[in-house]
Parts: structure tokens; sequence; C-alpha cells
């Protein structure tokens, strides 16, 4: 059966949808040798999923720096907490960098101009969902709205708003975290594919 997608979903719809979750492995990176093995991994992969959160502040002209890196594979995802390091550790900069594998994510120009808070880096092979979701002509920028759009689930955006500096990341973060990361592979694959279709 073909797939059915709309120039823009509306967001009423999305309440009924069943919630997605992530089932792969998570993984929690807060030191700088669990780093050097992460990104070892994940410098082996074809495709990653990209994704930044940063505690949000509710005091005029006050701003955090990134709290956290999702860097997922198609079914598993690290969470690096860079405010636990200093700067951006040289391994996840050498990720950053490559152009070698590709990495997706969405709204990226707001994620490199934050992360570049932290560290100076020259991004290289990233490509934003919102660039390419355009091609199979839907005008939603929103993950939420692009996702349920392709696969009828919902991504529950509770957590969006947490603190992502907490001591412990709680299990509905740990999984809101991972979904965004993992959710850009998807949403990559499932555009390639129905391009490819027509």
């Amino acid at each position: 059966m073909a797939t059915q997608i709309v120039e823009t979903y509306d967001k009423e719809n999305i309440n009924k949808l069943p919630i997605e979750r992530f089932e792969g492995n998570i993984y929690i990176i807060d030191n700088e040798s669990e780093v050097v093995k992460a990104v070892n991994y994940l410098l082996t992969q074809p495709l990653l999923g990209f994704d930044t959160e940063t505690r949000p502040c509710f005091q005029k002209g006050k701003l955090h720096k990134v709290a956290l890196l999702q860097v997922a594979t198609a079914n598993q995802c690290f969470l690096f907490r860079l405010n636990r390091m200093e700067g951006i550790p040289a391994p996840i900069l050498s990720l950053l960098e490559d152009s070698t594998i590709t990495k997706v994510g969405l709204g990226l120009k707001d994620d490199m101009m934050n992360l570049r808070k932290r560290a100076e880096f020259t991004p290289g092979t990233f490509i934003d969902i919102q660039d390419e979701i355009t091609k199979l002509g839907i005008k939603d920028k929103s993950l939420q709205k692009i996702y349920a759009n392709l696969f009828a689930k919902k991504i529950a955006k509770r957590q969006q708003l947490s603190n992502w500096e907490a001591d412990v990341l709680s299990v509905a973060q740990q999984q809101y975290a991972a979904i965004d990361a993992w959710a850009c592979i998807r949403i990559y694959n499932e555009i390639k594919k129905l391009l490819t279709s027509k």
C-alpha cells in the first residue's frame, strides 16, 4: 500500500497517534575515557542520527551551553553529557568534522552554532532533514509533525524543557533524547525510499 503524506500535518491529529518508543540500547557517556570508545565505534557506522539538548533558561538574557549531544545508529544511541566535560573532547570534535560518515539531524544550523560556543570546529558531512523533506512536498519543519506524517506515530515532547544538566538523566529524558536522534535516521531513510519509488 502506498504511503500517504500531506503538505502539513494537523497537530490535533498527532495526539491520537500511538507514542513512538526507542527500543535500542542507550549509553550515557559522561567521561573522556568512555568518549574514545564510543566515538571509535560511531566512526565505523555508515549513517548517524544527530541532535543536542540544552537546559532551558527562564531568565531573560541568560543562556546555557549545550548539555547533551545525542548520536544514534539504527539501534543504539550514545548520550554525551557535554556539561560534565571541558569544552568538547577531541574525539567528539573529530566525529563532528568527519566527512566520510553522513550525519543527519533537524535544524542543524542552531545545533552547530550552539556547539561552537563550547569549541570551534568545521562541520563535516551533515544533512538537515528540513532541507530534504521539501523534496516530498512536505512543508512542516518540526520533527514531531514530520514523523507523524511519515510513520503515523507520535514523538512525545514532554521532556523537551526538562533539566538536561540534572545529576542523573531520568529514563524519560533518555528516551526522549534517543528518539530525537534516532528518528532522524528513520526519516532520512524513508525520504530516500519514497523519492526512489516516486
